[in-house]
C-alpha cells in the first residue's frame, strides 16, 4: 500500500497550498492519487491574539512554539484518517535519502510536523512525536520548505504519478549511485556532440554506457556511495571499458 493521504501541521498553510498547483505533485493531487491536508496550530490557540509561541525557559534569543495549541492540531490530524507515525521536520532528524523516501512511500499516510521560531517544546516531542526527519547540516526558518521537499520525494514515488514507470527507478541514488548524463536535440549543440552510442540504436551498448557514466559519476562526486558497495567485476569491466564522460 502507498501514501493515500498527507496532513501537515503547519502555521503557514499557505506553503502547502502551493504544492497543489505546481508540477508532479500538483498533478497527482488533482487526479486523486493522494490527499494533502493542513492543520494550523493557530486555529486551536486561545485568547484574541491566538499566540501559538512563547519565551524559552532559561533565558535565550528567539521563541518556543508553545505545547497546547501545537498539540491539539496534532491529535486532530491524529483524528481524521487511519493510524500513522508522526514526523517532525528537524535539523536533528536522520537525513533524508532515497532509501527513507522510497519507505516512507510505502505507508497509507504521513503527519508531518513543521516547527517554527528556536523550535518546539521538548514535551511535544516527547508525548506526540515518532521520528523526526532533517534534509542536512543545515537550519531553515522552518519545516515548511523541508516538508515540501519530503512530500515531493514522497508523492513522484507513487503508482502512476509519473508519465513513464521506469523514470523514478533510475534516478540518482535509486539504485546506489549517482545518475547518468543525460541528452537530447540537437545533435550538436555550442561545439559539443551527443555520445555516438546514444545514437546507435543499441540498446544494450546504451544500457552498459549509462551503467559505466553513472558509476564514474559516483566516484567523481560521490565516492561515499560506492564506499559500501562492493564493485562487480561486470562492474569494473565497464569502468575500463567506457571512459568517463567528458564535455
Amino acid at each position: 500500500m502507498s501514501v493515500t493521504r498527507i496532513d501537515v501541521i503547519t502555521l503557514f498553510p499557505e506553503w502547502m497550498a502551493q504544492l497543489k498547483t505546481l508540477g508532479v505533485t500538483g498533478r497527482a493531487l488533482a487526479e486523486e492519487r493522494v490527499s494533502l491536508h493542513s492543520w494550523n496550530p493557530r486555529d486551536y490557540a486561545e485568547g484574541v491574539h491566538r499566540s501559538v509561541d512563547d519565551r524559552p525557559y532559561g533565558g535565550g534569543p528567539g521563541m518556543v512554539m508553545r505545547p497546547e495549541p501545537l498539540a491539539q492540531a496534532i491529535e486532530a490530524a491524529q483524528q481524521a484518517g487511519p493510524p500513522a507515525p508522526v514526523s517532525l521536520l528537524s535539523p536533528q532528524g536522520r537525513v533524508l535519502d532515497q532509501a527513507a523516501v522510497q519507505s516512507l512511500a510505502q505507508r497509507p499516510r504521513l503527519i508531518l510536523v513543521c516547527g517554527r521560531y528556536e523550535g518546539i517544546d521538548e514535551r511535544v516531542v516527547n508525548r506526540h512525536v515518532d521520528e523526526e526527519w532533517s534534509l542536512g547540516d543545515f537550519v531553515l526558518s522552518g519545516g515548511e520548505p523541508a516538508a515540501a521537499v519530503l512530500i515531493d520525494a514522497v508523492v513522484r514515488l507513487l503508482p502512476d504519478v509519473l508519465g513513464h514507470a521506469e523514470s523514478a527507478a533510475q534516478d540518482s541514488f535509486s539504485q546506489g549511485l549517482l545518475d547518468c548524463p543525460h541528452f537530447t536535440r540537437p545533435e550538436a549543440w555550442q561545439g559539443q556532440a551527443v555520445p555516438p552510442v546514444l545514437l546507435s540504436g543499441d540498446h544494450a551498448r546504451i544500457a552498459e554506457w549509462r551503467r559505466a557514466q553513472a558509476l564514474h559519476r559516483t566516484l567523481a562526486r560521490r565516492p561515499d556511495l560506492l564506499a559500501a558497495e562492493d564493485l562487480s567485476a561486470e562492474d569494473r569491466q565497464l569502468l575500463s571499458r567506457w571512459p568517463a564522460q567528458t564535455p
